[in-house]
């Protein structure tokens, strides 16, 4: 176990050191499976910090060089210590480019009108029509799926690493952060519409 494959674990995952030394043991000295334990276990801590209210934080602006395509995003964390840090910061900047850059239309699934969903569906089983009913629900619920992973931000793959998700990303920050951190609301702007 090489001290600099600890810290590069650290700064990876934000992880304390003994969790990492441990998750190190456990995947035998491998890199990936020692990410792949730590955000599991992360991933415990992540929901934990959940439930705590989030309503410190910033809004970050982006307007797109040519300035055509603009974007407000509001990003909530716990305190304003946090919020402040250079980490939280460029979490708000990371998530407004991602935004101007994916356009999508809700913040999480939730967010998604019922009439919306129905509509998608009618449009699917219409495309899918003549098709024994087990095949149609299967379908339907994939198309379901990626129609999720399109129109909502969480859902997304992240514009700078599509190896993750929008929501990987926050659930990372918020394992090195300590803070639970939401994204509130955000706007896109395109010049004439």
């Amino acid at each position: 176990m090489s001290n600099d494959l600890l810290k590069e674990l650290r700064e990876l995952t934000g992880a304390g050191m003994l969790e990492i030394k441990n998750a190190l043991i456990e995947a035998e000295n491998v890199k990936d499976k020692a990410i792949e334990i730590l955000r599991k276990k992360g991933a415990l801590k992540v929901g934990k910090k959940a439930d705590r209210v989030a309503n410190e934080g910033l809004v970050e602006a982006y307007i797109h060089p040519g300035g055509r395509v603009g974007v407000i995003v509001e990003v909530n964390c716990e305190t304003d210590f946090v919020a402040r840090t250079d980490d939280f910061k460029a979490l708000a900047k990371d998530l407004a480019l991602h935004i101007a850059a994916a356009n999508p239309l809700y913040v999480n699934i939730a967010d998604v009108p019922l009439e919306v969903v129905e509509k998608e569906k009618e449009i699917y089983k219409e495309q899918v029509k003549g098709k024994p009913e087990d095949v149609i629900n299967k379908i339907l619920d994939g198309k379901i799926a990626k129609y999720y992973e399109e129109a909502c931000l969480l859902e997304q793959p992240f514009a700078k690493n599509p190896d993750i998700k929008v929501k990987d990303l926050i659930s990372g920050a918020v394992a090195k952060m300590g803070e639970n951190v939401v994204v509130k609301r955000f706007s896109r702007f395109v010049l004439g519409n």
